[in-house]
């Protein structure tokens, strides 16, 4: 059975998400002291309180699949793990899809949106393994160090995906990007800069290791059906190998010594797995409805 959350509403989540890409695309870009574009800090503290307020309202949201949540470290990882079936998202037919049926147009579209929610992977484990214990800082730094493609240039996962994206004229695609894929990138960011959201963040980025994969097996597939060359949708193919082996490695090194030392962190763990869960099926759904395959059942059958 796949967890659902309750449906969470903003008055205005278009606006909400918009507002709050801008706001992100520029605060952790280097700048001059002196720069014109400098906020103050009570303009700040007005976009981080939108911010707060936009993932207290997503928490409250998923609160109702956390009642019977284990707080032992092994049931807990065995929780965890299941959500790789149960979890929100999980098996939408949009992938094998995508992988069967999508024009080359249609792919393009999707990646937009992907490109758009991307909030660097890189940057996420960067800014979340501040100040963390060692084993924990230790396997987020492994993980890191692949993101970096290991020292080359040519292997680091951020370039590759701009590098696939510019093969794929992505940036020609005139489409509006769709406010679920914005909250993508909102939610991974708000969880990574705000450290009382430190162990939330854990949670959702072991959670994009642990479920990324069967989906990139379907977006590389596609993408080949379609004659994109290896080299360009190499990016989708590595992960779909890589990331199972990151997520066992997230699990034991990171996830269950966090847990058994104090059982208290098994519950914000789970709220970041489940955020990211919730806005990625979000995103799901309304690249389907986009598509047209608005009939979720009857895809999957």
């Amino acid at each position: 059975m796949t967890l659902q959350p309750e449906p969470v509403a903003h008055p205005d989540f278009e606006r909400q998400q918009h507002a709050l890409a801008t706001f992100n695309h520029g605060r952790l870009a280097p700048k001059l002291s002196d720069a014109a574009d400098r906020m103050s800090p009570a303009d700040e503290a007005v976009w981080r309180q939108c911010e707060i307020d936009f993932v207290e309202a997503a928490r409250a949201g998923i609160a109702p699949l956390l009642v019977r949540l284990p707080a032992d470290a092994d049931a807990f990882i065995r929780w965890y793990e299941a959500l790789k079936d149960t979890g929100p998202g999980q098996g939408d037919a949009l992938f094998p899809w995508l992988a069967e049926s999508a024009t080359a147009g249609q792919m393009r579209w999707f990646m937009q949106q992907e490109v758009a929610g991307e909030a660097g992977f890189d940057d996420l484990v960067a800014l979340t393994q501040l100040r963390l214990p060692v084993r924990p800082k230790l396997e987020m730094a492994r993980n890191y160090w692949d993101e970096m493609g290991r020292g080359s240039e040519k292997g680091m996962h951020g370039p590759m995906l701009e590098r696939l994206a510019a093969h794929m004229n992505v940036a020609a695609e005139t489409g509006e990007i769709v406010p679920e894929a914005l909250a993508l990138g909102n939610m991974m960011m708000a969880l990574a800069t705000n450290r009382h959201y430190a162990y939330q963040a854990i949670g959702a980025l072991g959670v994009i290791e642990l479920t990324a994969p069967t989906r990139a097996v379907y977006v590389n597939a596609g993408m080949k059906r379609l004659g994109v060359p290896a080299k360009a949708r190499h990016y989708f193919a590595l992960h779909a190998v890589l990331d199972v082996q990151h997520s066992a490695s997230w699990n034991r090194e990171i996830l269950r010594p966090l847990v058994a030392e104090d059982p208290r962190r098994a519950r914000p763990i789970a709220e970041g797995a489940l955020l990211r869960l919730v806005c990625g099926a979000r995103c799901f759904e309304r690249y389907r409805r986009h598509f047209g395959l608005t009939d979720q059942a009857a895809l999957s059958a």
